[in-house]
C-alpha cells in the first residue's frame, strides 16, 4: 500500500470506530432515563406492598381474635376502607 491507500483507510478506520463510539453514548442515553423509571416504579411498589402488608396484618388479627363485639370489628373495618 502507497501512503494514500493507507490514509484512506485509517480514515475510514476512524470513522467507523466513531460511529460505533456515537452509538454506545446514545444507547447509554436511553438505558439511564428508562432505569430511573424502572426504580420509581420499583419505590411505588415496594410501597403499596408494605400497605397491603399492615392492612393484612389487621385483618388476620381481626378474624383470630375472640371478639364478642361486632362493632369494635365494624370499627376496624371502616378504619380500613378510609386508609389509601
Amino acid at each position: 500500500m502507497n501512503g494514500g491507500e493507507m490514509m484512506v483507510v485509517l480514515i475510514v478506520l476512524v470513522a467507523v470506530v466513531g460511529k460505533i463510539i456515537q452509538a454506545r453514548y446514545k444507547a447509554a442515553d436511553r438505558i439511564q432515563p428508562q432505569m430511573q423509571q424502572d426504580n420509581a416504579d420499583a419505590a411505588r411498589q415496594r410501597d403499596e406492598i408494605r400497605v397491603l402488608k399492615e392492612r393484612i396484618a389487621v385483618l388476620e388479627r381481626l378474624a383470630t381474635e375472640n371478639n364478642d363485639s361486632g362493632a369494635r370489628l365494624d370499627r376496624e373495618i371502616e378504619k380500613l376502607r378510609d386508609r389509601p
